[in-house]
């Protein structure tokens, strides 16, 4: 086979390529655009996330916070300060999840002096998983409830590197009474020395909870669960804890938060995402986010593994075609990481073709790769590419202004090869624990609070 046949041989295996990568680009861009036009013709209220307040006069009710905290010293003591200092609520507990292997962290509780935060140490050493963690929490507030003679009316879920909006516990009293579950927005805060890894996670939330997660809101599909400022009826939780053998989570589960918003909506319970605002802010979680790439690989592929690969198994394809699609879209997430790296390959490999083009005579008497239908696909891709940028930068420009929005552009790229590295790791982590039959393990990221040592 001479030179010329394997180039006519690799001419055609880069355009069948290029063909099936393009569609599964347009299939998918189109699937993103349903949302976007969704959320256009909603009513005003609903995409601004205006929820009616559901609670009648009487007394406040009691909270619960639970937080759980493997190998969390560095951050916990300096979190819960604040955390305590700024919520403005009569009756309220905060019980944190330790390990016995873990002196820093009991340390760092300790040291906090206000008697409305309980430490609780687990019998086991750590790290087992969050939803292990949470199981023993929940133990302990039953305890709790019982020695005050009282139940609490909601179970709040934090994490150790939270900054805890001072009027959250105002919204929750105000919109959980007859739901399961109620959702306040994350919002990740600006790291000036990780513009683009850290910075990402900026533009995906701000997309995600205030437009995609409003129009699940607002179609009644499943609304989950962040993990972080979102409060649970502690009726609906105890209704779960009773069929499961006292236990709420899954201890199996690396994305405990996510599958019990759903099994809540599969129940009949339902949830709201709420924005509030005071003072020009809006009433949210605001956190830091890993700030290198080997970090946000790791907490993408633990979120991908429980959500997408897991989640599969575990929660199954329930509920109505709403519902279905919605799961489809949580799932396709690495097959769609992967396309897109994809793309990106075969974009280098078309400039390569083109420099052969101009190079070897015997190379420009080939068919252009991208010539008839092609080029309409590949234009309809680049329209709604465009379209998705302009979007991102959008939602970006509302939260955090012009520079942040300008810098959505380039992050989009950043992210895109986040997700794919993410994929890659969670299809290995997911595809040895099945070979295995091991039970997941905590696996984290090193967290950062403002102002923390």
């Amino acid at each position: 086979m001479t030179a010329a046949d394997l180039l006519a041989v690799w001419h055609v295996v880069l355009a069948e390529t290029l063909l099936l990568v393009a569609m599964i680009v347009a299939i998918n861009g189109l699937d993103d655009l349903a949302i976007d036009l969704i959320w256009l013709f909603m009513p005003a209220a609903a995409r601004a996330g205006r929820v009616k307040p559901t609670a009648q006069a009487g007394p406040p009710p009691a909270f619960a916070i639970l937080i759980p905290a493997w190998d969390e010293s560095a951050v916990i003591g300096a979190m819960l300060r604040r955390l305590m200092a700024g919520l403005d609520w009569p009756d309220v507990r905060v019980f944190v999840g330790l390990y016995p292997n873990d002196p820093a962290g009991i340390a760092a509780v300790a040291a906090v002096p206000d008697a409305r935060v309980q430490a609780v140490i687990g019998a086991a050493p750590g790290p087992t998983t969050k939803a292990d963690c949470l199981n023993g929490l929940w133990q302990a507030l039953c305890a709790d409830e019982a020695a005050r003679g009282r139940r609490f009316a909601g179970i709040v879920l934090h994490d150790a590197e939270d900054v805890v909006h001072g009027a959250e516990l105002a919204v929750f009293a105000r919109h959980l009474p007859g739901r399961a579950m109620v959702q306040l927005p994350v919002i990740p805060l600006v790291d000036e020395a990780s513009p683009l890894i850290s910075g990402h996670y900026i533009d995906e939330f701000a997309e995600s909870h205030a437009k995609d997660l409003l129009v699940r809101q607002w179609l009644g599909a499943g609304l989950p669960s962040a993990g972080v400022g979102v409060v649970f009826c502690r009726e609906r939780l105890g209704g779960i804890a009773a069929q499961r053998g006292g236990q709420v989570f899954d201890a199996d589960s690396l994305t405990e938060d996510y599958e019990l918003g759903q099994r809540l909506h599969a129940g009949g319970g339902r949830g709201a995402l709420v924005w509030e605002w005071r003072g020009g802010a809006p009433v949210a979680t605001a956190e830091h986010f890993p700030a290198d790439f080997r970090s946000a690989v790791k907490q993408k592929s633990r979120w991908l593994v429980g959500i997408a690969l897991a989640g599969w198994d575990r929660l199954g394809w329930q509920g109505g075609a709403v519902q279905r699609w919605m799961l489809l879209r949580d799932r396709k997430a690495p097959l769609m990481a992967l396309v897109t790296l994809a793309a990106y390959l075969l974009a280098l490999l078309l400039a390569l073709d083109t420099a052969l083009r101009m190079a070897w005579p015997a190379a420009a008497r080939l068919p252009v790769v991208a010539g008839g239908p092609l080029v309409w696909l590949l234009w309809i891709n680049w329209l709604l590419l465009v379209w998705r940028l302009a979007m991102r930068a959008w939602f970006t420009l509302r939260l955090h202004g012009p520079v942040e929005a300008l810098l959505a552009i380039p992050r989009a790229a950043v992210g895109n090869l986040i997700n794919a590295a993410a994929a890659m790791r969670a299809i290995r982590i997911y595809a040895a624990a099945l070979r295995a039959g091991r039970q997941p393990r905590w696996d984290k990221t090193v967290h950062r609070f403002p102002g923390a040592a």
